[in-house]
């Protein structure tokens, strides 16, 4: 009996719809139905009637109204595009050095790892949910919060901006900087994920480059960037998509989206807002994805 022989290329690809099997079917049969659905909301005028609702075509007319007549979503929409912009850089260099140094050898590392994880079970809707509800409470008293951080960070900042203005550096260099430390919370809170998969990535290094690396006389920065970083930029472009997606996930304009869909009652706008911005995230990770694809190495 002859056993028909796949090549290399067909074995991949199988294994690859094997991986992708579950969110395949996933998708076909829970998210399929609403897409579909969405469309037809977005090009309709909904009208609730005694058996359910009705749909009046309406064209693009929703799409008009979504960028044209409403008073504030396109502006919601470049506020956070632009927050986005800033947020991505400051995130993945946060992660990619706090993984860096996780990854040394050093007494109580796994509680470390742990440590700086909490924040992501800490972010979790769970928990979100139970502290909006008043079960929970992790912040304390928030004006007395707000107020401390406040008075420390008036003196903070101002020492630091006279600091780097000494050193040199350029106005905009120092402004990134000082946003991004007035913003250490929100960074830590949303770097989780983030540090696990570039720790994950650092430990998959071979440990014999960097042994060659030493016997050559290569110092520290230039092992980080001549091994180190070629060998993770994979993972960088893993963690900046990933990095995109989830800050656009709570987002205002997604607050904005359910406002309209569930306190105006107009679900036409809404799901045309909602394709809206989908169609921004997708060109937004097309474009991010070009670029860094064209500069990742793959070993």
């Amino acid at each position: 009996m002859r056993t028909m022989r796949m090549s290399l290329r067909s074995r991949r690809a199988l294994l690859g719809l094997a991986f992708i099997s579950p969110w395949l079917i996933g998708f076909i049969f829970l998210f399929a139905t609403p897409l579909l659905q969405s469309i037809r909301f977005s090009l309709s005028k909904l009208s609730i009637a005694s058996n359910g609702y009705m749909l009046e075509f309406v064209g693009l007319t929703n799409f008009q109204d979504a960028l044209l007549i409403d008073a504030s979503f396109n502006r919601i929409l470049v506020d956070s595009i632009g927050t986005m912009l800033l947020n991505v850089p400051m995130i993945l260099f946060f992660s990619l050095f706090t993984a860096t140094l996780l990854n040394q050898k050093f007494k109580g590392r796994t509680a470390a790892r742990a440590i700086f994880f909490l924040p992501v079970i800490l972010a979790s809707s769970a928990v979100a949910a139970a502290e909006s509800a008043g079960l929970i409470n992790l912040m304390g008293d928030s004006s007395a919060v707000e107020a401390a951080a406040d008075g420390g960070a008036s003196f903070n900042v101002v020492s630091i901006v006279r600091m780097l203005a000494e050193v040199g550096l350029p106005m905009i260099y120092i402004d990134y900087i000082v946003e991004a430390i007035m913003r250490i919370y929100d960074i830590i809170s949303s770097s989780g994920v983030q540090i696990l998969i570039f720790l994950a990535a650092l430990q998959s290094v071979p440990g014999s480059m960097y042994e060659v690396a030493k016997m050559e006389g290569a110092t520290a920065y230039e092992t980080f960037w001549k091994i180190t970083f070629p060998m993770v930029s994979p993972l960088i472009l893993t963690n900046v998509i990933y990095t995109i997606i989830d800050s656009f996930a709570g987002s205002p304009v997604t607050q904005a989206i359910y406002q309209t869909a569930f306190k105006t009652q107009n679900f036409g706008l809404s799901s045309a807002m909602s394709w809206l911005y989908t169609l921004v995230i997708g060109l937004v990770l097309l474009v991010v994805g070009w670029v860094l694809s064209r500069r990742v190495h793959y070993n």
